[in-house]
């Protein structure tokens, strides 16, 4: 992981702004939505796509049980 040097505050809401430099850089546009995670004592955000938590692939997605998975997986996981 890498510092950027960047330190920003809390407001009041719970809020903290992401530099406009990040934003450019990691192509988030106003409206997108990020996923949030902690990794111990981290908190790590991400720009979200929906993608198959087989393969990765963000195709056709369809919703099984709360997981997102791609037509491919759920072909493959039928065979069985």
């Amino acid at each position: 992981m890498k510092s950027t040097g960047i330190v920003r505050k809390v407001d009041e809401l719970g809020r903290v702004v992401i530099p406009i430099e990040l934003r450019r850089t990691l192509d988030i546009q106003v409206k997108d939505p990020l996923e949030i995670f902690v990794d111990e004592d981290k908190v790590i955000l991400r720009k979200f796509s929906p993608s198959c938590i087989f393969c990765g692939e963000a195709k056709g997605i369809k919703d099984f049980k709360g997981k997102n998975v791609c037509p491919g997986c759920i072909k493959e996981l039928t065979k069985k």
